[in-house]
Parts: structure tokens; sequence; C-alpha cells
């Protein structure tokens, strides 16, 4: 059975991190585009450029690009198996193109819960940590606003498959909870 899940929190919360774990786990290509659009940054590619600024400013890239970068994504042979998204959809016409590019719907969605005053101190730590431009505080501020207005609706609109998860604790304590709550879910 294919295994399709997606990744749910506020920036900060430990998308990323768990996500890549669940996927090793479950031999699944772990699908960020957060990474992806990075990656094209430090690469300088068109893409790259394009987002560069949008990224800096802690607004999101335009739907239109992340669309059809997931959409090529999804298409490898490796997504056949199934995938771990990680940063898509980030606002409801996302999930909507997400509805329309795939023949099976997502199988469940992983919210990872963490409290503001947390996920401001993880992304200036993260910030110092790998020197990552994207992450001072005037951005995450920005960026935890975005996330309010345009991502945290999309519980809502998965809500037959969500599953909320507490993303305090360490990095294996939170994979602990994520596996349990998948192991009580049929299917996953």
């Amino acid at each position: 059975m294919a295994r399709r899940i997606l990744f749910l929190g506020p920036p900060g919360a430990g998308k990323g991190t768990q996500a890549a774990m669940l996927a090793r786990a479950l031999k699944v290509p772990h699908i960020s585009t957060g990474a992806m659009l990075r990656d094209a940054v430090a690469a300088g590619t068109d893409l790259g450029r394009r987002v560069e600024s949008v990224m800096a400013a802690g607004d999101l890239v335009s739907d239109e690009l992340v669309v059809a970068i997931v959409d090529e994504r999804l298409a490898a042979d490796d997504a056949r198996c199934g995938y771990i998204l990680d940063g898509f959809p980030r606002n409801l016409a996302q999930a909507q193109a997400l509805n329309d590019a795939v023949i099976d719907a997502i199988g469940t969605v992983v919210m990872l819960d963490v409290d503001t005053s947390e996920l401001v101190a993880r992304l200036l730590n993260r910030a110092r940590e790998e020197g990552r431009a994207d992450d001072n505080e005037e951005t995450i501020r920005r960026r935890l606003e975005v996330y309010t207005s345009e991502t945290a609706p999309l519980v809502d609109h998965y809500r037959d498959s969500v599953l909320r998860v507490d993303g305090i604790g360490t990095v294996e304590e939170v994979f602990s909870r994520i596996a349990l709550a998948l192991a009580g879910r049929t299917g996953e």
C-alpha cells in the first residue's frame, strides 16, 4: 500500500526533521519544498534567483511555482509507492492543486503542535547554527504570521486525516509519538 503522508505545523515545529526520519523508516522519499527552494537559491538557478528575495522577506513563493515543482517531483519513479510531503501544501489553493495532481488522496496528515515561544527560540537557534539568513527574528515573526493566515486553515481542510502530535521534546520523543499515532491509524 502506498503511503502518502503530509506534515503540517508552523515553521520550527520540526516537520523537516521528523518527515526525514519517517521517510527513512518507511523507505519513501521525503519531499521538502523548502529544501528544494533553498537548494535552488544556493545553486543560483533561474528558479533560485526568482524566489530568493521572496524567501528572505519571509513570504511564500507563488503557488504557481511551488505547484509546478511539486507536480514534477511527485511524477518521479521513487514517489510511486508513497512519499512524505513537508512544506506543501501551504494554503488551500495548493491543497486543491495537490488533490487535482495525485490519483490517490493524502492518507494521513501529521500536525506537530508547538507553542510560539518555543518556535521562535528554535528558529533563532537554527539561524545561529546553520547560518540561515532567512531565520532572523523579524522574518521568523513574519513567517509565523503567514503560517497562521495561510497554512493553519489546512488543519480544518484535512480534519478527517489529521493526527495531532505534541512537537515538544527530544527528536526521538517526538518521533516515537508520531510512530505510535500512525500505528493507531488503519492503513498506515
